[in-house]
């Protein structure tokens, strides 16, 4: 049957896009759908107040947390965090699972990257496990530079949107014979065409002219290939917009020699993994950009490499800037505007004009030196 699937013709499968390929006969069968289906419920709003969920994670998260609540109560932002902590260690899903309620409670949240250190193979991976069941099934990363942090590359400005929920992340394997482990990748016409037509949508809202796919179709062939097919045919009807596709080999090359060819990148779940992990690294590193992750009724905002850093942790040492765009990012999506923007405004004068840099970026200031630079700024607003 999944053989069937990838090998029709293009009479077929290109009007499956066309109304967005809600046929039974595609639906995957097996323990753990890669897709949810999630209806949307009522947002929690009180007196004009929105509660937002707050996963602290591993890590550094936990410190970086409380700059943003610090950050937010100092701002007089107009949001309330339910704190819900995941246990790593846990040989159960029962913490993941009230995560997962509240943020449908809460309609947004904000994490750090949760560990899982069970290896049991009932317990699944919480990061991955809440995209699924949340179906955020986008992932946005814009990796601009920094004029004040010296890099490989200046004037850098790519935004990379990736695959989500499916792909090598599907968490679906098994051990055939003792001794041989196979693991799926799975890559549906549904999802390659979500994730596709809001790459083009942004592109086209935000004034971008190129949309490169980011592939391995040489070598994965009927996977791959489709991601690409499904590509090709999405950027039909945007016309106004160039499309051309790249192999990931080529693209980390790519990347790393001229990146100012690149404008927005559609790329499969562990290609925008990778792609994003060489970007942040050639403009500054792991701890300046945030990672919007969308779905249909759900938004999260994270660290854009998602990286834990358990071996800074209570150092004082980790860049909150990361965690602090994210938390802005949170807000303009909440529509908080102003106080977006004046949180925003306080992270480029304390980078950019005052040069406060933590260890990562070449300094030696510390996290709360940045924190209190930030406050600093926002003290200079007469009101919030």
């Amino acid at each position: 049957m999944a053989l069937r699937l990838f090998r029709l013709s293009q009479d077929v499968v290109t009007p499956l896009i066309k109304r967005n390929c809600t046929v039974s006969a595609f639906e995957l069968q097996h323990k753990n759908p890669v897709q949810r289906k999630v209806e949307q419920i009522p947002k929690a709003q009180y007196g004009g107040r929105h509660t937002v969920t707050m996963l602290p994670g591993g890590g550094i998260g936990p410190e970086l947390m409380s700059y943003v609540r610090e950050v937010f109560r100092f701002a007089g932002v107009p949001v309330d965090f339910e704190i819900v902590d995941i246990d790593p260690a846990s040989e159960g899903n029962d913490d993941l699972e009230y995560a997962i309620t509240s943020i449908k409670r809460n309609g947004v949240a904000i994490k750090g990257n949760i560990e899982t250190k069970s290896e049991a193979t009932g317990i699944l991976s919480r990061n991955v496990a809440l995209r699924n069941e949340l179906d955020l099934f986008v992932n946005v990363l814009h990796c601009k530079s920094f004029n004040a942090i010296p890099a490989h590359h200046q004037n850098v400005d790519v935004v990379i949107v990736r695959q989500n929920t499916e792909g090598e992340y599907a968490m679906l394997e098994h051990e055939s014979v003792r001794g041989v482990v196979e693991s799926m990748k799975v890559v549906t016409i549904e999802n390659a065409a979500r994730v596709a037509r809001f790459a083009f949508e942004f592109a086209k809202n935000n004034n971008r002219k190129k949309v490169t796919t980011i592939h391995k179709a040489n070598i994965m062939k009927l996977a791959d290939g489709l991601f690409l097919k499904v590509a090709r045919d999405i950027a039909k009807e945007y016309p106004d917009i160039q499309h051309n596709d790249m192999i990931i080999d080529n693209c980390c090359m790519q990347l790393v020699s001229n990146p100012h060819q690149f404008d927005v990148m559609n790329t499969t779940n562990l290609y925008g993994s990778i792609t994003s992990n060489v970007l942040c690294g050639l403009v500054g590193g792991a701890g300046l950009f945030s990672g919007r992750n969308y779905g249909d009724h759900y938004a999260v905002f994270e660290p854009g490499t998602r990286n834990t850093g358990t071996a800074i942790a209570g150092k004082n040492v980790a860049n909150p800037v990361a965690m602090l765009n994210a938390a802005v990012d949170m807000l303009y999506h909440l529509g908080h505007r102003y106080h977006a923007d004046c949180i925003s405004d306080a992270l480029h004068k304390t980078i950019d004009i005052d040069g406060i840099h933590t260890p990562d970026l070449g300094g030696n200031n510390t996290s709360t030196d940045i924190v209190q630079n930030v406050l600093k700024h926002l003290a200079e607003k007469r009101t919030y």
